[in-house]
């Protein structure tokens, strides 16, 4: 099938978190489609391309935020999709009966964070972009969720409840938004296959929180029990269907999250 299917040349697109893991697959995926694609991250990713612009931002900062829609309305004069994609998830127990107040035991400081992260600067960038969009009347804001959203996480309680708001939020923009003919969706991955984002650390939190072993947890990425796919996600698939979101292939799809998960729907 030609890469023209999706008609996504010289679409402008801003991609938060944009430099590593699933951000990167998306910033490559959409160059490669001949979209024009802002990296709005800390630090520059490793992809290099004449389609690629990267502008140093905090998503979490309104300033910065104001700064990139700016810069990317400046040079391209429309902005036509918004994929919010960056976040954080640090693995905690509510309450840890054996260790209270232990190591990975939640506290205001990982909840503040998790949630600004994740859920307030995806309602910057959507409400600045979203203003930028209702102007030129059209556009799509993809928000980035979690198979953790929709089933809930052992461990991960909170970084599940921040993609349980975006996943309201998603369904309540689309009913917003809709009259100005901007279309509001969601992707929800599932296990992906590893990256950067996936540490040691990361791993070990999450295997005591559920009371197993790291090499328990490894385990699972591959189990049928656990997907019935029985392997972990590729992360072009996710940035697949991010692409196909973003086209006019699907300009009736609005207001839905949907699982990238290899039929996984358990926590």
């Amino acid at each position: 099938m030609s890469k023209d299917w999706l008609e996504l040349t010289d679409k402008v697109i801003i991609v938060t978190g944009g430099s590593s893991g699933i951000g990167d697959a998306i910033v490559r995926e959409l160059a490669g489609h001949g979209a024009d694609v802002v990296n709005a991250d800390l630090k520059p990713g490793n992809f290099e391309s004449e389609r690629v612009t990267f502008v140093k931002t905090d998503v979490t900062s309104k300033k910065d935020v104001k700064n990139i829609v700016e810069k990317t309305a400046s040079k391209f004069e429309h902005i036509d999709g918004l994929v919010n994609n960056a976040g954080i998830n640090l693995p905690r127990l509510l309450v840890d009966a054996q260790k209270p107040s232990g190591k990975y035991e939640l506290t205001e400081n990982d909840f503040e964070k998790m949630f600004t992260v994740n859920v307030k600067s995806v309602y910057l960038m959507s409400q600045l972009i979203g203003h930028y969009m209702a102007k030129q009347g059209r556009g799509v804001i993809v928000n980035m969720s979690s198979e953790a959203g929709l089933e809930g996480s052992q461990g991960q309680s909170i970084y599940a409840g921040t993609k349980g708001a975006i996943n309201a939020l998603t369904r309540s923009w689309a009913k917003e938004l809709g009259e100005f003919n901007i279309r509001v969706v969601g992707v929800a991955p599932g296990i992906m296959e590893a990256t950067g984002l996936r540490t040691l650390a990361y791993e070990e939190a999450l295997a005591y929180s559920r009371h197993k072993t790291v090499a328990d947890i490894r385990a699972g990425y591959k189990s049928k029990t656990t997907t019935p796919l029985g392997r972990s996600g590729h992360l072009y698939e996710v940035a697949n269907l991010v692409s196909y979101f973003l086209s006019e292939r699907a300009s009736y799809i609005t207001g839905v999250t949907t699982n990238v998960a290899g039929g996984k729907s358990r926590g």
